[in-house]
């Protein structure tokens, strides 16, 4: 994957956007249990179940273990699928005190962190990746629909690609910086849902040059 097409792309992104400042969430455990629930939702869905368990005072891990699963899927309607939610933000919850919370785990090595994460229930590579970039602040790079849907229509990736193959090649391709895969990562986000949708809006996109979707 051609690093100077990356950057040129990232640089295009930023210049349609501007900086995103992302994950929204003022706490790696906010971020976290965030990353669990947008799991097939919008993120504005995300939102009110997050508002619901700050209201409740609620937005830790042990309140969530001590709280009867019912009042937890409650608060979590929002966010669709409820009860499976549930089941996975408290069997985190679980696995995250057993291991110290977040003091411990952040002195964990990048893969070792990782690999504990995907031994999580519920916790996919997706939303490990998630948690480790936004979360933990390592360089990790996020394949989500959105970049595959963009990068494929660039011709930078086929797009059926397995996950770790795609997420190794682009961070092989760019420099190692979490602040870079953080920004670009949230601009294709921004891009995805603005211009590059199933249906593409080409009009005013800085990437329609060379695009194989302009016209789709």
């Amino acid at each position: 994957m051609p690093q100077r097409r990356l950057i040129s792309v990232f640089d295009r992104l930023l210049q349609q956007h501007g900086p995103q400042h992302w994950w929204p969430g003022e706490t790696p455990f906010e971020v976290m249990i965030g990353a669990i629930l947008t799991q097939n939702t919008a993120w504005t869905n995300v939102e009110r179940a997050i508002a619901n368990l700050k209201q409740a005072g609620c937005l830790e891990p042990q309140c969530l273990l001590d709280t009867p699963f019912e009042q937890v899927a409650d608060w979590l309607r929002p966010s669709g699928y409820f009860n499976i939610k549930t089941r996975r933000v408290r069997d985190y919850c679980a696995w995250y005190l057993e291991q110290g919370g977040y003091p411990r785990l952040r002195r964990r090595r990048t893969h070792t962190l990782r690999q504990a994460l995907l031994a999580v229930h519920g916790i996919g590579p997706e939303t490990a990746d998630d948690i480790l970039l936004y979360a933990f602040n390592r360089p990790v790079f996020v394949i989500d629909a959105y970049t595959r849907r963009l990068f494929a229509r660039l011709g930078l990736i086929a797009g059926d690609e397995p996950y770790d193959t795609l997420r190794l090649a682009v961070e092989a391709s760019l420099p190692t910086d979490v602040q870079l895969y953080n920004e670009y990562h949230a601009l294709i986000v921004n891009h995805a849902k603005d211009h590059c949708k199933p249906k593409p809006r080409c009009d005013n996109c800085r990437l329609r040059r060379g695009c194989g979707g302009v016209g789709e």
